[in-house]
């Protein structure tokens, strides 16, 4: 496992090193290096360049897991030890999926001039989401597995493909819809190793849901701001946005409490759980 050292130079540049490394321990200390390395330089008074670079188009992956279509990954019942760690390993692989969304945002979009706090958030989520991969990587060798071990969804990218031109379609897409379904299914998945006994990953889920909270109110914090700026009304952005680029109606049950804490109002999220040409001209108001 190598990183650059010295690090990049510009926040671009960082982001940019962060999606072409490819094993997943690797990439969270970088990506937890170059975090530190942003702040730092934040909290002396000279700010590091953001910069630009020529991302990849889709991240450096390792050789394992093997990614397979939604509907071809084995399922485990959760009440069985191989069924928990089937869970940590799903939520291994969306937590460095995540890493490299967050740094992708930075580094794909930097011809759209942005305030510094944009850059502090995505770098903090990008942050958390390295120490989320490496808690739950740490419950998944505990149980005597590992990352790779089994396979993995291969969608989990398929969001970034798709906006890859579209700044708001991604920030709507990403945080305000993929990391919003985190908020639903998460405490379920707590109740599962709570009853298993299972404290370690009671403990690393329980600071992943609360985190995870804020990586949503990013995403709609500046996807509002961003509309403010194009003089666009948020909510109907967000469906038009939403229906062109999820593919597929959204599912309830929602956990209503913790997306209006992030600042996913309901009319935002249930007119979207209806195929577009279901929807009533009333659910749209």
């Amino acid at each position: 496992m190598t990183r650059p050292d010295p690090l990049p130079q510009t926040l671009a540049a960082c982001a940019d090193a962060v999606l072409r490394t490819a094993d997943g321990r690797a990439k969270t200390a970088l990506s937890r290096a170059c975090a530190e390395a942003w702040f730092t330089a934040r909290s002396s008074g000279t700010p590091m360049p953001v910069g630009v670079a020529q991302p990849p188009l889709r991240p450096a992956r390792p050789e394992k897991p093997e990614l397979l279509s939604p509907r071809d990954v084995p399922r485990r019942k959760p009440g069985t030890l191989e069924g928990r760690q089937a869970i940590l390993h799903a939520v291994a692989h969306i937590e460095l999926n995540a890493v490299d969304l967050h740094w992708d945002i930075i580094a794909r979009f930097t011809d759209t001039p942005m305030p510094i706090g944009f850059y502090d958030d995505w770098v903090k989520a990008a942050d958390e989401e390295s120490k989320h991969f490496d808690l739950v990587s740490d419950c998944l060798e505990a149980t005597g597995s590992h990352y790779g071990a089994l396979a993995a969804h291969a969608g989990m990218w398929r969001a970034a493909e798709d906006t890859i031109d579209d700044f708001m379609g991604r920030l709507a897409v990403v945080p305000m819809v993929l990391e919003a379904r985190g908020l639903d299914v998460t405490p379920g998945m707590i109740e599962i190793f709570r009853r298993a006994k299972d404290d370690r990953a009671v403990e690393a889920l329980e600071v992943i849901y609360g985190e995870e909270v804020g990586h949503v109110a990013y995403g709609a914090k500046w996807f509002h701001f961003l509309c403010g700026r194009h003089d666009l009304d948020p909510k109907d952005a967000f469906h038009r946005l939403v229906r062109t680029y999820f593919h597929g109606p959204l599912k309830p049950p929602f956990n209503e409490e913790k997306r209006a804490e992030a600042g996913l109002p309901p009319d935002f999220y249930w007119p979207l759980t209806e195929p577009a040409d279901q929807v009533s001209p009333k659910a749209e108001k």
